[in-house]
């Protein structure tokens, strides 16, 4: 596996088959990262998530990425960080249900932002931990997937995975 660690707009993520959504329950447009998705992409991918949600904190879900440089986008219900218990188990499933959907539907590669640690609350450095163990425990069940990218779009957030990443996997 191949892993990566990028600093910059996820929405921009040319050479990525699928890009991953820190997606609200309703899949529409929002703040951060969701926002930035859904203006690149289009009203079509809205439109797309009206038809699947609501969804639950830790499921994910799959639907074309419409104007993005992708094939995918999968949409991920972080938990709300003091609200939604057990919340390092449900940021875990967003992990391991986004890896789900790439083998289901044939993707070798992927690219994450920082599930839950914006609006959602979740303190950063645990959130690191959880995606990158989630993951690290999670890939030898895929066998499409070579390539996972996590883009982060603070200069601090991207230093901080970058070190993580390098003692983890």
């Amino acid at each position: 596996m191949n892993y990566e660690c990028v600093q910059g707009d996820i929405s921009k993520q040319k050479d990525i088959e699928a890009i991953v959504n820190a997606a609200n329950a309703r899949l529409q447009s929002g703040g951060g990262v969701a926002g930035a998705i859904h203006r690149q992409a289009g009203p079509e991918l809205a439109k797309a998530g009206q038809e699947l949600a609501p969804i639950e904190p830790g499921q994910a879900v799959i639907t074309n990425a419409f104007n993005l440089p992708n094939d995918y986008v999968i949409h991920c219900l972080g938990p709300v960080y003091g609200r939604d218990e057990p919340a390092d188990q449900l940021l875990a499933d967003c992990y391991r249900n986004a890896l789900d959907l790439t083998e289901k539907h044939k993707i070798e590669s992927i690219a994450f932002p920082a599930i839950s640690t914006g609006a959602f609350g979740f303190p950063f450095e645990q959130a690191t931990d959880i995606a990158l163990n989630s993951l690290a425990e999670h890939v030898s069940k895929l066998s499409h997937l070579k390539t996972i990218r996590f883009v982060l779009f603070s200069d601090e957030d991207y230093q901080h995975y970058q070190n993580a990443l390098a003692k983890t996997l």
